[in-house]
Parts: structure tokens; C-alpha cells; sequence
């Protein structure tokens, strides 16, 4: 059978321990007559030294909670023991628990108080019992004494301290770490629930726009109604390589299933226009000189065009668009205008032009969407380009 370690005492369970046996130690030494030999007669061991000893006990048992008292009270009984005069000197190493506990409890400067008044303590009680011959070599003994005692204690009360600030700041950079952790979460969620509400959005806008016309064509002009059906599995087989490559992040294996498609971007728009418009037309102008941009930066402007053009086919009349294209070297202009009137859908709550918001937002663009004066409605994005400020 496996042997099973005893619990550890409580703190104070082990200084009541420890009183006891201090007091026991005492008594022991003072009915052995472990004294010096030019100390004059002294007591019997009588109820006055056991009263002592069980003082100096139950100072000991409060030693952590009372460690002022606890000094006191020890060095009253190291006094008290030798005036008396009862046998044995052991007492003297009470009071070197008192400055011990005292330093370890309260800090050095209030562990160095206890030693002055210990070691006066100490000097003045050997001075009673001793001669002044005696007196010369055992006061540096007592006093050095003293001063180990005090030195010990205050070094394992900087040591508790240091390890109780350790474990704080430990506790404190892992919650951080935890709390970070959850925002990179909650961000990456809304990162993919953004990404495939535009390219869900996109797709079924353009599928239904699709669908609808294959079924007024079906009988009259089959062959449109085929090219439809054609276009309607070119979108959703796009679309469903997109939402891949979206959730792809939240998988370890993609190489099982070979490499993703890339990631879509400007060099896009132009297939974007021609195959997911669901019928619209749309003009694209490219103006400056078109360089490359961040990922970031390449993505978003994607988005922003695909989610643009889904609005309008999902809640306008118009059959024609413009796409503006401005590179600039601080940043990217987008500009989606169509001429149709807007259904009062395009006004709604919907987190379509929300969305495109946030996208500029978070790289610290910005985004207009509204009715134009001159009829229609229109959608500017301004994307900075930081690696090039």
C-alpha cells in the first residue's frame, strides 16, 4: 500500500508545539543545575519556575500573531528567572525567539529595536547573577547571539515578502495573459463571423439573383438559364473555398486536405466583378499607380467592394455601378456609386455597412455610406497604408 505523507501542522498548532517544548527544555535545565558555577545559591525548582516556564510557553504559542507581546513577555521572564534567582541559564535563549519571530514578522528596523532592547536585557540579567570577571566573556556571546537570532529573522522576512510579491506579479501577468487571451479570442470570433457574413452575404445575394433568372428563362432561353446554373456553382464553389480559408485558422491539419486558395484581394476585383455581380454592371476605374499593399490593408479593401456590390444587388434597382480605385501613397480610396434608387431596406439595421465600418476602423480608416444628392448610393473607404507613411 501506498504510504500517505501526515498533513503539516497548522502555524499556530506548531508554535504551541514549540512553546511547550521550550518550556519542558527549561525545566529540564534548571532541575539539572546547568548554571554557572559562581551564580550564588539559588531556588529550588518550586511553582514560581514552573509559572515562568508555562509564561514563556503560551508567549511562544502566540509568537506570529503577538510578536511584540511575545518579546516582552520573554524577556520579563529572562529577568524575572534571574532575580528570582531560580537554577540554570537556558533561559536566556528565550527572548532570541521573541527578536527571531519579531524581524521575520515586522521587518528589520523593528527587528533591530528588539535586539537593543534584548541585548540590554540579556547584560543587565548576567550582570545580576555573574561577576564582573564572569561578565566580560560571556556578554559578547550573549549580544552576538542576539544579533544572529535578529539577522536570521529579518532575512526570512524579506524572503517571504520577495516570494509573496513573486507570486503576485506570477498571478497578475497570468491573468493578463488569460485576459488577453480572450480578447485575441473575441476578436478572431468576430474577425470570422465578419468574413462570412460578407462572403455568405455576397454568395447567396448572387445566387438568388442567379436562380431567379434561370427560372424565367428556363423554358424560353434554356441556354441562359444553363449559363446561370453555370454561374450559380462558380459562386458557391468560391464561396465555399472562402469559408475555407476563413475557418482555416481554426485548424491544425490543412495540409491533409492540400493548400488553401489564397487569400482574396485587389488582383481579385476584377473577377469579382465579372463573376459574383449577380448581373449588375459594374465599371471599374484605377486611378494612380497601383502598388502593393499590407494583407490587412488588401483584404479589407476586398471586403469592403464585395460587401458594397452585395447591397446593391440585394436593395437596389440599378443595373449599373462605378468602382473607383485611387492608390495614393498614404492610403487606398475605395468609391462604390450606383445610380438606382434605394429600397428602404438600404436604410435598415443591417451589419452590412457596420461591418464595412469596423474593417476600416481597425486599420485606422474610415468609411462613409449614404444616399448621394444627385440620386443613388454610395459607399467611400479611406484605408492608410502605414508601411509607407
Amino acid at each position: 500500500m501506498a504510504s500517505t505523507a501526515a498533513p503539516p501542522l497548522r502555524p499556530w498548532a506548531a508554535d504551541g508545539v514549540l512553546g511547550a517544548a521550550a518550556a519542558i527544555v527549561l525545566l529540564a535545565g534548571a532541575v539539572l543545575g546547568l548554571g554557572p558555577e559562581s551564580a550564588p545559591a539559588a531556588r529550588p525548582v518550586d511553582a514560581g519556575a514552573i509559572g515562568l516556564s508555562a509564561v514563556a510557553a503560551a508567549a511562544i504559542a502566540v509568537r506570529r500573531r503577538r510578536p511584540v507581546t511575545t518579546l516582552t513577555v520573554l524577556d520579563a521572564v529572562v529577568l524575572a528567572w534571574f532575580f528570582a534567582p531560580y537554577p540554570g541559564r537556558l533561559v536566556a535563549l528565550l527572548p532570541l525567539i521573541g527578536c527571531y519571530t519579531l524581524a521575520a514578522e515586522r521587518g528589520w528596523r523593528w527587528g533591530l529595536t528588539a535586539a537593543v532592547a534584548t541585548a540590554f536585557v540579556e547584560v543587565v540579567a548576567i550582570r545580576v547573577v555573574l561577576s564582573d570577571t564572569e561578565t566580560v566573556g560571556i556578554v559578547p556571546y550573549a549580544v552576538l547571539t542576539v544579533a544572529t537570532a535578529t539577522s536570521a529573522g529579518a532575512a526570512v522576512g524579506y524572503y517571504r515578502k520577495l516570494l509573496a510579491a513573486t507570486r503576485a506579479q506570477l498571478e497578475r501577468e497570468t491573468r493578463a495573459r488569460e485576459e488577453q487571451a480572450r480578447r485575441i479570442a473575441a476578436e478572431e470570433r468576430v474577425r470570422i463571423a465578419r468574413e462570412l457574413h460578407d462572403v455568405f452575404g455576397h454568395s447567396m445575394a448572387t445566387v438568388s439573383v442567379q436562380a431567379g433568372v434561370a427560372l424565367h428563362v428556363l423554358d424560353q432561353r434554356p441556354d441562359q438559364a444553363r449559363a446561370a446554373l453555370a454561374s450559380i456553382k462558380k459562386i458557391c464553389d468560391e464561396g465555399l473555398t472562402d469559408v475555407k480559408l476563413i475557418l482555416g485558422v481554426l485548424r491544425e491539419d490543412d495540409t491533409d486536405d492540400g493548400p488553401l486558395a489564397p487569400r482574396p484581394g485587389l488582383d481579385r476585383i476584377g473577377e469579382l466583378i465579372d463573376t459574383a455581380a449577380g448581373g449588375l454592371e459594374v465599371h471599374l476605374d484605377v486611378v494612380g499607380d497601383p502598388q502593393p499593399v499590407p494583407a490587412a490593408v488588401d483584404l479589407a479593401a476586398y471586403r469592403i467592394v464585395q460587401e458594397a456590390l452585395t447591397n446593391i444587388v440585394r436593395h437596389s434597382r440599378a443595373r449599373t455601378a462605378t468602382l473607383t480605385v485611387t492608390h495614393e501613397p498614404e492610403r487606398l480610396l475605395l468609391r462604390v456609386h450606383d445610380a438606382g434608387p434605394a429600397e428602404p431596406a438600404t436604410t435598415g439595421a443591417g451589419h452590412g455597412i457596420d461591418g464595412m465600418r469596423e474593417r476600416a476602423r481597425a486599420l485606422s480608416g474610415r468609411l462613409t455610406a449614404g444616399p448621394c444628392p444627385g440620386g443613388g448610393f454610395e459607399v467611400c473607404a479611406e484605408l492608410p497604408i502605414p508601411e509607407r507613411r
